[in-house]
């Protein structure tokens, strides 16, 4: 196999850049239903050619990639159509409408912003999943949300930077560990070193929330009463519902695993259904069993006689994540092959080798890899993981300690991945909340606040020492 050169590594990277700006500046939100993976395969294609023809790389090997990559998404599929069934069961069963009109009460409209940071952190540090928060409470929290008049971006920003906050410090988080296990570190100095970071980063996201609760709190403010009234006429709102949160939390807790979680959630809340809202089942079907079905697996439309609260109430089931499952699936491809044929370690090495002669440059080179890998490859554990094996050595050559690393890892490949329209995280989050990716970008203060927050860091020096034993 040939090294491939920089510049023949970046062909793939600028063919899929351009394919997917047409595609966006031609289809709009509904490029994430197939043009943009049309994209992929393309990008994946140019990318096999030049492999092929240029490095001699053998198809077997770009294959095998390929299917490995592939294999690494498995579990996140089945958690994906998994969630499908959980964020329907529990809108149709009335889990979310309960916790709507009660939140509506209880949540002042002035700190509903920070409110919805806060609760969505605690959540996600309790459950080390972002996934899992976002797709339970975090659709609440925007049901809530909307009907207090906030716009989706606002909401989904204040949820999507608490639990991601929470799921880079928890110590149940996958990429937690994952970050301090490749870079060498404990599991539990790396927390310790990351919230020298985290910290500050996440009090400055909550004085902005903070500010702009107060300046948008009282629009729509006055429609509540409305829309409870439409919530409790359509739905049993009941306190008997929040069971099976509470289930759901204690199952968390036990550290049960999540694709059990998820499932067992959903088959409580099928229960819950068939004892409080069966009236709304036969809005969905004439036989209560085939509306179970409808509402776990396809699109569902409840009418409470407000269009807003229409939109809010309605669900995909399984089927609103097949458009996800496809484009991570092509991400993958992508992302496979561009490793295989050593594109990626070319490129960014290429890119970030002047960069790492300082502390300074070293850290920036490190999140600024974070993050190009997410874009590249399309997960956040893949970006992990290259990240710190292609700068391992080099911190341990200029006498940094390991934690170092696994901090600047976090920072940036970690929260940096769900501003990613054709990322995992991304693609998951914008399915589950039903806002897209770049509708709420702008508001995730936390998530692109962490890695500019690593390299000031890096520029004060404070804490960052060599040969540390």
């Amino acid at each position: 196999m040939k090294e491939p050169s920089a510049w023949l590594s970046a062909i793939p990277l600028i063919t899929l850049i351009v394919l997917l700006s047409v595609t966006i500046f031609v289809f709009g939100s509904d490029s994430l239903a197939g043009p943009s993976q049309i994209a992929l395969l393309c990008s994946t294609a140019v990318c096999v050619s030049l492999g092929m023809g240029v490095c001699k790389v053998k198809w077997s090997t770009i294959e095998q990639n390929i299917e490995s990559k592939v294999r690494e998404t498995t579990v996140s599929i089945y958690i994906l159509l998994v969630i499908g069934m959980l964020s329907a069961s529990w809108m149709i069963s009335g889990i979310v409408p309960t916790l709507i009109c009660y939140g509506i009460q209880v949540i002042h409209p002035s700190v509903f912003l920070a409110s919805a940071c806060a609760i969505s952190a605690f959540i996600s540090i309790m459950t080390g999943s972002s996934w899992t928060t976002i797709a339970t409470i975090g659709i609440a929290l925007l049901g809530i949300g909307r009907a207090l008049g906030f716009e989706d971006g606002w909401i989904a920003g204040a949820i999507i930077s608490g639990a991601y906050f929470g799921d880079k410090v928890s110590p149940l988080s996958d990429t937690t560990v994952l970050a301090s296990s490749v870079s060498g570190t404990p599991l539990f100095k790396h927390i310790r070193y990351m919230m020298l970071t985290t910290t500050p980063t996440i009090v400055i996201t909550l004085v902005i929330f903070s500010i702009a609760g107060l300046w948008m709190g009282n629009v729509n403010s006055s429609d509540t009463a409305l829309y409870t009234s439409a919530l409790e006429k359509t739905f049993t709102i009941t306190p008997w519902l929040l069971i099976v949160p509470v289930v759901t939390a204690y199952l968390i807790y036990r550290k049960v695993p999540s694709l059990i979680v998820l499932f067992s959630s959903s088959i409580m809340a099928v229960v819950m259904m068939l004892i409080f809202q069966r009236e709304v089942l036969l809005q969905i079907s004439d036989s209560l069993f085939k509306s179970i079905i409808i509402t776990m697996s396809q699109s569902t439309a409840v009418n409470t006689g407000v269009p807003i609260l229409n939109d809010l109430v309605s669900t995909s089931g399984m089927t609103g994540m097949l458009n996800t499952i496809w484009l991570i699936l092509s991400a993958m491809v992508f992302g496979g092959a561009m490793t295989a044929c050593g594109m990626l370690k070319s490129f960014l090495h290429a890119i970030f080798r002047r960069m790492v002669k300082t502390r300074v440059g070293l850290v920036a080179a490190t999140v600024m890899n974070g993050i190009a890998m997410n874009i590249m490859t399309g997960d956040q554990y893949i970006s992990i993981i290259l990240t710190a094996n292609m700068f391992k050595e080099e911190y341990s050559k200029q006498g940094y300690e390991s934690r170092l690393l696994s901090r600047s890892c976090e920072d940036s490949a970690t929260v940096v991945s769900v501003l990613i329209p054709w990322n995992t995280c991304g693609m998951t989050q914008a399915t589950v909340l039903g806002v897209a990716t770049l509708v709420y970008l702008p508001y995730c203060f936390f998530c692109y606040l962490s890695p500019l927050m690593s390299i000031f860091h890096a520029a004060l020096g404070w804490k960052i020492t060599k040969n540390e034993r």
